[in-house]
C-alpha cells in the first residue's frame, strides 16, 4: 500500500494518535456506515479492548469516541466546540449526528472498557454498535487503530495486502535496499524520488502547500509549548518545563558560560515543547505518531535555528526524506507502541529525523540510509510503559533524547561514506521481531515497567 507524506504526517490532536485520533476517526467512520444503512437506529455505543481499554482513560480514548460520534475529526478539532458538545451530551444523554436521527447515548455508560482480552487483529481494537428501539444490536463493526492515526476495519486489516494502491508510482520501493538501488539508477535523491511519487497522486501546488502546512503546524506547536507553563492534566502533577528551560537558554546566549553540550538542551526543549502540548490535548502532527511527535520537528527546528548553512527552502526535502523512511518502517514493521513498544514510535521518529537531517546537510542516499539505521538501531528494545497511561512520563523527555540521537546519527553518517555493517532493512526487521517477542505488559498497557514502579500520584 502506498503511503503518502500526508499519511505519515497527519494534523491532529493529543495526547495519542492511536488512542485518541484513531478512535475518533473510527467513531466518525461508523456514523458513515450508519448513514449508508437502511435500518432505523435508536442508540449507539462502543466497546474498547486491549491497550485502548488499559490506557484509554489516560489517553482520553472515551472522550475521543464521544466526540467522534458528535461528528468531530482530529484535523478540524476545535477545543471550545468539543467542550460544549461534551457538556450537552452529558446533560441530554443524546447524540445528534448530521443526517441521522437523535440517538440515545450516555457518555458515561455507553463507552465500555473491556479488560478481559484484546481482539485478535491488533492490541488497539474497538467495536462500535448501533441498536434499534428494542435495544437489539442491528449494526456492528470492529475497528483497529494501528498507530499514527491509521484506522482499519477487521476486514480491511485482514485484507490490507490486497488493497489497491491507486495510481502507479515511478519509484515503488518497499525496502531500503530497493530505495538505494532506485536512487543509484535514477541519480535522484530520496527526497526527489519521494516527491515524484507524491506528484503521481496530486498536483505540485497541493503537495507544496500541504508540506508547508505540516511544517507550520509543527513549528507553531513548538512555539506554543515554549510559551506555556503550568501543570499537565491527568493527575500526575507533571510540570511543563520547556518554557523555563528555553528562557534560561536564551538568557545564557552570548555569555560564554555554557558548555558545548548545552546544544542538546536546545534540541530537548524543542521536542519537550511539542510533547507537553500533546499531553495537554493540543494540536500536533503525527510524526509518525503523537507519542513521538516532538522528535522530527525538534530536529528540523534545531537545524534551522542552530546550523549556519540551514535554509527554509530545504524543509520539503527534510520532510519528504523523513516520510520515505517512516513509510519503510510502517510497511515492514510497525509504528505502533501497542504493537511493538516505544522502539516503534520514538525509534521510528528518530530514524526519520536522522534521515531528514542527513539529507538537508548534503548526505548521499547511502549516508541517509545509514543515518536512519544508526538512530533506529539504538532504540531497539525500548518499551512503551507510560505511567498511569498518560503520554507524559517517560514520553516527553524520551522525545528530547530521540532528537539528540537523531542529530548524532546524522552526524556520524555524514562522517562516513555510507558503507556500514547493519543495513536499515535489518534494523527494521529486528525491530519487528523484538516487538513480536515483547511481553504485552511493556506495550502501552501500563501493566509493566515504569508504569508499575513509579507512584501514580
Amino acid at each position: 500500500m502506498y503511503l503518502s507524506i500526508f499519511d505519515m504526517f497527519k494534523i491532529g490532536i493529543g495526547p495519542s494518535s492511536s488512542h485518541t485520533m484513531g478512535p475518533m476517526i473510527a467513531a466518525a467512520r461508523f456514523l458513515d456506515l450508519m448513514r449508508a444503512s437502511p435500518f432505523e437506529f435508536a442508540s449507539v455505543g462502543a466497546v474498547l479492548y486491549g491497550s485502548l481499554a488499559f490506557t484509554g482513560k489516560g489517553h482520553a480514548t472515551d472522550r475521543a469516541v464521544i466526540l467522534g460520534l458528535a461528528g468531530m475529526m482530529p484535523d478540524t478539532y476545535d477545543a471550545d466546540l468539543a467542550d460544549a458538545a461534551m457538556v450537552e451530551m452529558l446533560r441530554s444523554k443524546t447524540v445528534t449526528p448530521a443526517e441521522l436521527p437523535p440517538l440515545s447515548f450516555d457518555p458515561q455508560a455507553d463507552v465500555v472498557f473491556n479488560y478481559d482480552a484484546p481482539l485478535d487483529g491488533h492490541a488497539n481494537g474497538m467495536e462500535m454498535i448501533a441498536r434499534d428501539e428494542q435495544g437489539d444490536v442491528i449494526l456492528r463493526e470492529t475497528y483497529y487503530s494501528i498507530g499514527g492515526g491509521f484506522v482499519l476495519t477487521a476486514d480491511e486489516l485482514a485484507n490490507q495486502d490486497d488493497a489497491p494502491d491507486g495510481p502507479p508510482i515511478p519509484f515503488p520501493f518497499k525496502s531500503a535496499a530497493q530505495m538505494l538501488e532506485m536512487a543509484a539508477k535514477s541519480g535522484l535523491s530520496i527526497a526527489a524520488m519521494k516527491r515524484k511519487n507524491e506528484l503521481s497522486h496530486m498536483g505540485p501546488n497541493a503537495l507544496d502547500d500541504g508540506i508547508a502546512r505540516i511544517w507550520q503546524v509543527m513549528n507553531d506547536c513548538i512555539d506554543r509549548g515554549l510559551m506555556t507553563d503550568g501543570i499537565l492534566p491527568g493527575g500526575l502533577m507533571v510540570k511543563r518545563r520547556a518554557k523555563g528551560i528555553h528562557a534560561a537558554l536564551v538568557n545564557e546566549q552570548g555569555l560564554n558560560l555554557t558548555a558545548p553540550h548545552t546544544i542538546n538542551d536546545w534540541m530537548s526543549t524543542y521536542a519537550m515543547a511539542v510533547n507537553e502540548e500533546n499531553a495537554a490535548g493540543g494540536q500536533v502532527v503525527t510524526a509518525p505518531t503523537n507519542g513521538a511527535a516532538g522528535v522530527v520537528p525538534a530536529t528540523l527546528r534545531y537545524w534551522l535555528d542552530h546550523v549556519p548553512t540551514a535554509t527554509p527552502a530545504k524543509i520539503p526535502d527534510f520532510l519528504l526524506t523523513a516520510a520515505a523512511i517512516g513509510g519503510l518502517v510502517k510497511f515492514n514493521a510497525s509504528i505502533s507502541g501497542a504493537e511493538a513498544g516505544c522502539q516503534a514510535e520514538v525509534g521510528s521518529a528518530s530514524a526519520m529525523a536522522a534521515a531528514g537531517l542527513c539529507a538537508v546537510m548534503g548526505g548521499t542516499p547511502e549516508q541517509v540510509e545509514n543515518a536512519a539505521e544508526i538512530a533506529l538501531e539504538h532504540h531497539l528494545g525500548m518499551t512503551c510503559d507510560p505511567v498511569r497511561g498518560l503520554v507524559q512520563v517517560p514520553c516527553i523527555e524520551r522525545n528530547g533524547l530521540g532528537a539528540i540521537k537523531a542529530v548524532s546519527a546524522a552526524s556520524l553518517a555524514l562522517r562516513g561514506d555510507g558503507t556500514h555493517l547493519v543495513p536499515l532493512d535489518a534494523a527494521i526487521e529486528t525491530m519487528r521481531q523484538t516487538g513480536a517477542d515483547m511481553a504485552s505488559k511493556y506495550k502501552e498497557t501500563s501493566l509493566g515497567g515504569l508504569a508499575v514502579n513509579v507512584p501514580n500520584c
